[in-house]
């Protein structure tokens, strides 16, 4: 094994122990030492970094070489530190701004909607996971990631909670769900047993060959299901995506606290933490991402200055 390749190992080693994935960060760094290996060299170099970073140059997607130079810089931090003949390509050497997407908020019909089309899916067990899965990101907020990674014994039907592993950070949450999710659950896990009796994972959310979901089929999956519904981008910037299903929940329950009258600065940490979000900030960003909810808070206000006046 190459000095490159071992640095790359005790890398990934040291800032996995940290709580990092740098699932993306692994397959770039892999292809960058190929790179170099390619070339002959065994030094990074600013020059190299961005030589690399901008491959293939036809493609001219500035936030993606962005994005392969970061993941370069990280490991070039790291070697530097044991080593100065390593160079650091600088942060500002390809500038990209990240624009966030506009979240579709899914209405409850539209999710009903897209539960009912799994019915036209190939194999009742495919159809039953489907179903559940998305009945269980419209309750818990769940990322598709940790739903498709929960474990049979994750779930708690007895005390109705939902336990929620390798998360950000590696951050574990439970999430106490309603009995009726509780059921639904009980009420999947029974036909799946019935179905697969013997599947070949741990998954509590599993193929018709008894495996865990992919998240890419996941996706191709769920486009299929948007497509039968019929739901389409409401701009460029607003596509319905499965993620932004935990985005609907989260300003669901942000326009049910305002709608019955409640205050948000205390519980906004509360949701913060059933979201399973590291920063605070991501939390707040709910508060300007929907209309309705700028809405009923500027309604708000004014029923407060008028009651000032």
């Amino acid at each position: 094994m190459s000095p490159l390749r071992q640095a790359l190992g005790d890398y990934l080693q040291i800032r996995r122990a940290l709580g990092y994935k740098l699932e993306r960060a692994e397959k770039l760094l892999v292809q960058y030492l190929e790179y170099l290996d390619a070339l002959g060299v065994e030094t990074v170099t600013i020059e190299n970094a961005l030589a690399w970073a901008i491959l293939p140059a036809a493609g001219k997607n500035g936030h993606w070489w962005a994005v392969r130079l970061s993941a370069v810089r990280g490991f070039a931090k790291y070697l530097h530190a044991l080593d100065d003949t390593h160079q650091i390509p600088p942060a500002d050497l390809l500038p990209s701004r990240v624009h966030r997407s506009i979240p579709y908020l899914y209405s409850p019909e539209e999710i009903l909607a897209l539960m009912e089309a799994t019915s036209c899916l190939r194999f009742p067990l495919r159809q039953a996971t489907y179903r559940t899965l998305i009945g269980l990101l419209s309750v818990t907020g769940m990322r598709v990631g940790e739903a498709i990674r929960l474990d049979r014994q994750d779930i708690d039907l007895r005390h109705g909670v939902v336990t929620v592993w390798g998360t950000k950070f590696g951050k574990a949450r439970e999430l106490p769900v309603h009995a009726s999710t509780a059921e639904a659950l009980r009420s999947y896990l029974r036909l799946r047993d019935r179905l697969c009796p013997e599947p070949v994972t741990d998954a509590a959310l599993i193929s018709p060959a008894g495996t865990r979901l992919l998240y890419c089929n996941v996706q191709c999956t769920f486009r299929e299901l948007r497509q039968r519904v019929g739901l389409v981008p409401r701009s460029t910037a607003c596509r319905p995506r499965i993620h932004d299903i935990r985005h609907a929940f989260a300003v669901r329950t942000l326009l049910d606290w305002y709608r019955a009258g409640l205050e948000m600065q205390p519980r906004l940490p509360l949701l913060s933490t059933y979201l399973g979000h590291v920063h605070p900030k991501d939390t707040y960003w709910y508060l300007q991402a929907a209309p309705e909810l700028l809405q009923i808070a500027a309604e708000r206000l004014q029923r407060f200055q008028e009651g000032a006046s």
